[in-house]
């Protein structure tokens, strides 16, 4: 029987052929991306759990079914006449970062990219479900892809269960679009789910069915994957929505293999992009000297249009000749701030660690 905890890399353990395969068909963005309030499409991130599969939009069709007193089935086109809606949202992968972790759990071995902001475009979900009818017993919505694979030894097709009340929510999202272009096969063509603040587990892309459940979903990324726990056999806690976390573009110009920055002395400016699933980012704070001190930085106000979107910081650094290490990081308004000593757990996730960026500072 699977127990779905990553294997834990030994003392010493490099990084295997299977997590390198695994590192060449998904990635991450490029810090140095930050720039841009939307992430261009192929540089936001990329996760896929099997194959993409070869859909056609022409022959495509989604089932509503389950708890429901109308089952549906629309095509595209069907989804494309109902009131249309857009969002601008951040996701991240609940794994970023899972290769920083000491031990490391074996899987996809994300640093810090995992993470992009997109504009999607489609139709709310809510009023789909409300047309189809749900059972006043309704507990969890359940969302199925077409990708099929196997994973810790169980064959499946990718689905993931919501809570019935976030499912509901107005901002919940089928999206067919993405930066104002049909979705890209990598994201999910011809349709995805788009749940804004929850890590991107819950974003199921190649969308299929939509099941009404009046009970608590079992299936294998609800119960046995996507779960924070540290010892074996634990059942541990659900993924949920994303911790807050901040980045920090790379200063300068990078080393080629080592990627440590280098920089001249002098005024230099310090930017990244700040986020939270869980509520909004209240501060960012940046530290120049290794962790020992921390100084608040500059964050964007608050776009009340994008309430899931990343937001922009910026520091003044006086950057004085030597090395040191750079650290960012955000809180939000639960309180909660990135640790600066790992939390770790068994599958590698929501890890959000500071970001540690070593900078050389060159004399003039």
């Amino acid at each position: 029987m699977s127990t779905g905890h990553a294997r834990i890399a030994g003392p010493g353990e490099g990084i295997g052929l299977d997590e390198l395969a695994l590192a060449t068909r998904n990635h991450g963005l490029p810090l140095e991306a930050l720039r841009w309030d939307v992430t261009p499409p192929g540089l936001h991130y990329v996760l896929t759990h099997y194959d993409i599969p070869a859909l056609d939009p022409a022959d495509w069709a989604l089932q509503v079914t389950g708890a429901v007193e109308r089952p549906l089935q629309l095509t595209l086109a069907d989804l494309q006449r109902r009131a249309g809606a857009a969002a601008r949202v951040t996701l991240e992968c609940a794994g970023n970062g899972r290769a920083r972790f000491e031990p490391r759990p074996v899987s996809q071995p994300w640093l810090l990219e995992a993470v992009g902001t997109a504009e999607w475009s489609g139709t709310p979900l809510a009023p789909l479900l409300h047309e189809a009818g749900l059972s006043p017993d309704a507990v969890d919505v359940v969302f199925t892809g077409a990708d099929h694979g196997v994973e810790r030894g169980v064959e499946q097709d990718y689905a993931r269960g919501l809570p019935v009340t976030e499912a509901l929510r107005p901002d919940a999202l089928l999206a067919w679009a993405m930066d104002g272009a049909a979705l890209p096969p990598q994201h999910g063509a011809p349709l995805r789910l788009v749940v804004p603040g929850w890590y991107g587990m819950a974003q199921v892309k190649w969308l299929t069915r939509i099941e009404v459940l009046t009970e608590p979903f079992t299936g294998y990324q609800n119960a046995t994957a996507y779960r924070i726990a540290t010892e074996a056999g634990d059942p541990g806690d659900p993924v949920t929505r994303i911790r807050p976390r901040a980045l920090m573009s790379p200063p300068g110009f990078p080393d080629f293999m080592t990627r440590e920055r280098f920089v001249p002395a002098g005024p230099v400016t310090l930017t990244g992009r700040a986020w939270s699933g869980r509520a909004p980012v209240t501060a960012v704070e940046v530290s120049t000297d290794g962790g020992a001190s921390w100084s608040g930085a500059e964050l964007a106000a608050a776009d009340p249009a994008h309430p899931f979107a990343w937001r922009s910081w910026s520091f003044a650094w006086t950057a004085e000749a030597g090395s040191t290490d750079l650290l960012v990081r955000a809180t939000d308004a639960t309180g909660e701030a990135q640790p600066v000593e790992q939390r770790w757990n068994r599958q590698g996730m929501a890890n959000n660690l500071v970001q540690r960026v070593p900078v050389t500072v060159l004399a003039r």
